[in-house]
């Protein structure tokens, strides 16, 4: 038989529910590589996020939209301090502004950006679609 690891059970994460936070956090940290690696990162201007099914219907309570800033904006969960995630989600709320990856300063106003649809798409319960704009 094969042992496993409360590790290997157990994620790390900002809310209840590592699907509704690590997997966010997780796809935002994905799309700012993907920008990066497909040399398109310099000339974003802006991003956008549509959340659909189970994430946009029970996300903002178990944390999915917090995730998906912090993942935005090149944190890792599994080594940011907890305490300095309000700190960051409380600047871009205040700024409407955004630290994209880490290293680019976008607007970001979370009522346009952040778009929770409340419906479902065919393939999966819980689905993301990140866009990027340039100028």
């Amino acid at each position: 038989m094969e042992c496993i690891s409360v590790f290997d059970m157990l994620k790390i994460g900002v809310g209840p529910s590592s699907s509704h936070t690590l997997g966010p956090w997780r796809a935002a940290e994905r799309f700012v590589k993907e920008l990066t690696d497909k040399e398109k990162f310099d000339s974003v201007t802006g991003v956008r996020v549509l959340v659909y099914g189970s994430l946009s219907l029970t996300g903002k309570g178990h944390a999915t939209d917090l995730a998906i800033l912090m993942g935005l904006s090149g944190a890792d969960p599994e080594r940011i301090p907890i305490d300095q995630v309000a700190g960051v989600i409380s600047a871009i709320r205040k700024d409407k502004r955004l630290m994209l990856g880490g290293r680019k300063d976008i607007r970001f106003d979370e009522t346009e950006n952040l778009v929770f649809l409340k419906k479902f798409l065919p393939f999966h319960a819980n689905a993301l679609t990140f866009e990027a704009f340039d100028e």
